[in-house]
């Protein structure tokens, strides 16, 4: 099935409440309720938002209210009938609307649209235990994607959400088969369109989104500026992506930890950083933690969203950071403003 759908990304902190729970719990609810297809709460592990108070889990007197990042996708109406339900939490950071075009079911070979030529943002949603020819499945797909010559992939491990519209929380003692992953990855859009019916093959119950990005930046070079489209109202805002490893440096420190310092010093509105626990950029190998390593090896995604006119600024910063290594990427999203019109339909579904 190829829907248009829409996919509401809220940014907030950890003990941040709405009403007698925490607001992530809420959040979740709601997305129960309506039974979407999936939604993943994801804990950060570093950032800092409007009130610019650092919170990291390298420094365990910072490592309280950790940035969450909650993600919701599934078809345009069932996104929009959630959003009231959604406002009336209260989240403390921006809700983001982007629109993208959701693959379930079989997966046929297809042509993609002229603007995702350039380059495409697939995302693949999967369950912890899931499995393929008795591996991984993350790791099965992370390998596909590399083989494909696709630029980049990172694992992100949801603690909470909906699978299929069931409601699937992590516990300490469990399989947790169900709870949600999302296998994130940055590509040219003919080599992601080549992977799309192998993926429908290796998964049992497939479920895939397809959005258009903009690569600004690769292991050091130069090459886009981020795009601000002519007309872009007011609600428009620029998302900006920071693709890493943890072990990558700038000037001696973590790149990720650089990065949310200099944002933050810089005045940018809130940046999060989301730890994977698989993936590659680059020419690099797949890797991820294993037992028997002392330093750990996992993809670091560093995410900010702020207005065109301002990420610019933000822009420069992260270059002037990711000067050797890294992607970085560009997206136009809409802000979520109560009574605002919602992002168009397209007839290509993205």
């Amino acid at each position: 099935m190829n829907e248009d759908c829409l996919k509401l990304t809220a940014y907030f902190g950890e003990r941040d409440r709405a009403g007698h729970g925490f607001a992530a719990d809420a959040f979740t609810d709601v997305c129960a309720r309506h039974e979407l297809q999936t939604s993943l709460i994801l804990r950060g592990s570093a950032g800092f938002g409007a009130k610019h108070h650092l919170h990291t889990d390298r420094q365990l007197t910072l490592s309280e209210d950790l940035p969450v990042v909650a993600v919701a996708v599934d078809a345009r109406e069932r996104i929009e009938a959630m959003l009231p339900e959604v406002n009336a939490l209260g989240l403390g950071g921006p809700i983001t609307l982007e629109r993208a075009r959701m693959l379930t079911g079989r997966i046929e070979p297809i042509t993609l649209p002229p603007d995702l030529h350039e380059a495409t943002k697939l995302t693949v949603y999967v369950g912890r235990q899931e499995r393929i020819d008795g591996h991984p499945a993350h790791e099965a797909i992370v390998g596909l994607l590399h083989q494909a010559g696709i630029a980049g992939a990172t694992v992100l491990l949801g603690v909470d959400g909906t699978a299929h519209g069931a409601r699937e929380r992590a516990r300490f003692f469990g399989r947790n088969a169900a709870v949600p992953m999302m296998v994130m990855s940055v590509g040219d859009g003919q080599r992601i369109a080549s992977v799309l019916p192998e993926l429908g093959r290796m998964l049992e119950r497939p479920l895939v989104t397809l959005e258009r990005v903009r690569v600004c930046k690769r292991e050091g070079e130069r090459l886009a500026e981020p795009e601000l489209p002519p007309g872009a109202g007011p609600d428009a805002r620029q998302k900006l992506m920071v693709y890493a490893g943890e072990q990558s440096r700038h000037d001696g420190r973590p790149l990720y930890t650089q990065l949310i310092q200099r944002l933050r010093a810089a005045g940018a509105a809130g940046a999060t950083s989301l730890r994977g626990v698989w993936g590659f950029h680059g020419d690099h190998a797949p890797h991820g933690d294993s037992f028997w390593q002392l330093r750990r090896r996992v993809p670091v995604l560093t995410v900010v969203v702020d207005t065109p006119e301002r990420a610019r600024s933000w822009f420069e910063v992260i270059d002037s950071v990711t000067d050797e290594t890294g992607l970085v990427t560009s997206e136009m999203v809409p802000v979520y403003q109560p009574g605002a019109a919602q992002p168009e339909r397209t007839t290509e579904g993205t």
